[in-house]
């Protein structure tokens, strides 16, 4: 799986594993939210902010579907965090995802 950032087509892209493609949502900034555009399919927008939070504590914050008022916090992997320092460096915020 390899993420691009959709703003900068030049920036090599990342790789990461292939359940990433699942992963990504929980890390997207919703439609509307903190000037989050609407975005076409396989398309996600993550907030430079949540990024930086996410990175430096180690944890994201995971919020279930069926219950909003309870929350799992979830330590990021390897990955994940190799991930947020690419995006974090190259101040990527709109990625595009490809196998």
């Amino acid at each position: 799986m390899l993420v691009y950032d959709v703003e900068r087509p030049e920036l090599a892209p990342w790789e990461m594993p292939s359940r990433f493609s699942h992963d990504v949502a929980y890390f997207m900034t919703p439609p509307g939210e903190r000037g989050a555009p609407r975005l076409p399919a396989g398309e996600y927008w993550i907030d430079p902010d949540d990024a930086r939070r996410w990175l430096a504590d180690g944890v994201l914050m995971l919020v279930s579907p069926l219950d909003s008022e309870n929350q799992a916090e979830v330590e990021l992997s390897e990955e994940q965090e190799a991930w947020l320092e690419w995006m974090i460096a190259n101040q990527v915020r709109h990625v595009r995802l490809a196998p």
